[in-house]
């Protein structure tokens, strides 16, 4: 039987060019505490679309618990702006958040 991860690196294979299987991989990445992982899934998400902001969001939960606090405060205070300009408050809300605790 093969686990949730695995079904979900097959499916980014399958679909390399759908956002949302880089998305799903990279949240099971987090749901497994591989951080690094993660970052990296949702970095491939954001290059199919760079506007996906819950994407940017979850990266940046996922740098700041690798200690990539630096990265994570750029992500974050990019990832505001991009919501904002969606009209996607509660999640630029949520962003500006979890900036607080790192600053």
């Amino acid at each position: 039987m093969s686990t949730r991860l695995d079904q979900l690196l097959k499916l980014v294979k399958i679909a390399g060019n759908d956002p949302l299987s880089h998305y799903g991989l990279a949240l099971e990445y987090i749901n497994l505490q591989r951080w690094t992982e993660a970052v990296a899934a949702f970095d491939a998400t954001l290059a199919i679309n760079p506007q996906y902001s819950a994407a940017i969001y979850h990266k940046g939960r996922a740098q700041i618990a690798a200690n990539l606090h630096d990265e994570a405060r750029v992500t974050l205070t990019q990832g505001i702006e991009v919501a904002k300009k969606q009209g996607d408050w509660k999640t630029a809300d949520e962003m500006r958040g979890l900036l607080e605790t790192i600053e």
